[in-house]
């Protein structure tokens, strides 16, 4: 009998901990901002964030600029990937001594840009970061919609630069 007991109570306990941990699990929250997953800093320091949507991927290259900004260094996309979860990871590289690319003649931010692939809104929101820095400021807001045909396009503006003190 006393076997028996035993037992239950050890069945019983490891149900509430299997109970508690899918409960906990099913709570976590949805993340509003990408999540940085990695860095490392090798010759090149690269940072990797995981994020959804493209609002998202605008401002892990913008967190991406800053990060690589500790290391005198400018941003590139080193790759896209898939992870476990079906979420998207973006790794960008840290680039020392590389001049800064050069804008697409005539770029203006206040214009949209359709972009087909994360690569391509990527290089926009990058030209438009090196738009606004170059006028003075190194705030940009970006605005993703998706058009009606399913195109998607982006549009930059330059903000008052934040000076804390």
């Amino acid at each position: 009998m006393m076997i028996s007991s035993f037992r239950f109570r050890t069945v019983a306990a490891c149900a509430v901990v299997v109970v508690t941990g899918l409960t906990v699990a099913s709570c976590a929250p949805e993340y509003s901002s990408p999540q940085q997953v990695q860095t490392t800093a090798p010759v090149n320091p690269t940072v990797s964030y995981k994020y959804r949507g493209d609002q998202q991927l605008v401002q892990a290259n913008q967190n991406a600029a800053v990060f690589c900004n500790q290391y005198q260094a400018i941003s590139r996309t080193k790759n896209f990937s898939t992870d476990q979860d079906g979420g998207k990871v973006v790794v960008f590289e840290c680039l020392h001594g590389s001049p800064l690319p050069v804008l697409p003649p005539q770029y203006n931010p206040n214009l949209g840009y359709n972009y087909m692939t994360d690569q391509e809104l990527v290089d926009a929101s990058r030209n438009a970061q090196i738009y606004c820095m170059n006028n003075g400021s190194q705030q940009v807001t970006t605005n993703v919609s998706t058009n009606a045909n399913g195109t998607r396009t982006a549009t930059f503006q330059c903000g008052p630069t934040v000076v804390i003190r």
